[in-house]
């Protein structure tokens, strides 16, 4: 299996970054609608991105600015969802198990940690979603959530892109430039998860008593 197919495989969406390359229009459109829905793997596509960017391709700039916003855009519809159809989406799937917990730690701990936590809970793994609902179901206040959304979205635009900027900065072969971005990428998740798991484990009597 050669890397492309890997890719594919991990990632659905990498197929499009072929396209972007020499379509600079499209490639911004593409980037901002697969970045708009949660949970939609498209870190190939941001990659190639930042790595056409290095290249004098596409402009830094805008990428970002496609990503970011595309990504608020998002965190703000489900804000809204979450605000009308918040108790509807704790007593259904998302309320069962492990996961109606977390959403009633997140909704209790944002009304009290604010727009840090807003901006903290962005790095979690599917905490895009997990903190826009129950953001949106505590009743928090939209114009604050967008203002907390907007930091973490320019921070997590700023590395997604620049992992490829990186890449391509190193190399001209774009299947080296991609693999470094995402060796970066990988690495940096792993860190962030390893952090993210022991700091969770050391909150978790806290979380439990309700805090």
């Amino acid at each position: 299996m050669d890397f492309a197919s890997l890719m594919s495989w991990v990632d659905f969406t990498s197929g499009l970054s072929t396209r972007m390359s020499g379509a600079a229009c499209w490639a911004y459109a593409i980037l901002a609608v697969t970045t708009l829905p949660p949970l939609l793997p498209n870190a190939v596509l941001l990659i190639t991105g930042g790595m056409l960017a290095a290249r004098g391709e596409m402009s830094l700039v805008l990428v970002l600015l496609s990503v970011a916003g595309s990504a608020l855009a998002g965190d703000v519809l489900i804000h809204r969802f979450g605000w009308f159809a918040g108790r509807r989406v704790r007593g259904g799937a998302v309320g069962r198990g492990r996961r109606g917990e977390l959403f009633d730690w997140a909704a209790r701990r944002v009304q009290r940690g604010g727009i840090p936590f807003v901006v903290g809970v962005r790095f979690l793994p599917s905490g895009r979603l997990l903190g826009g609902l129950a953001a949106g179901a505590a009743r928090y206040p939209a114009g604050k959530f967008a203002i907390g959304a907007a930091l973490a979205e320019v921070v997590w635009a700023a590395y997604s892109v620049g992992v490829g900027y990186f890449g391509g900065a190193v190399s001209d072969d774009p299947v080296y430039s991609v693999a470094i971005g995402l060796g970066l990428s990988v690495a940096v998740g792993a860190v962030a998860a390893l952090a993210q798991r022991r700091a969770t484990a050391a909150t978790a009597p806290n979380v439990s008593k309700g805090a």
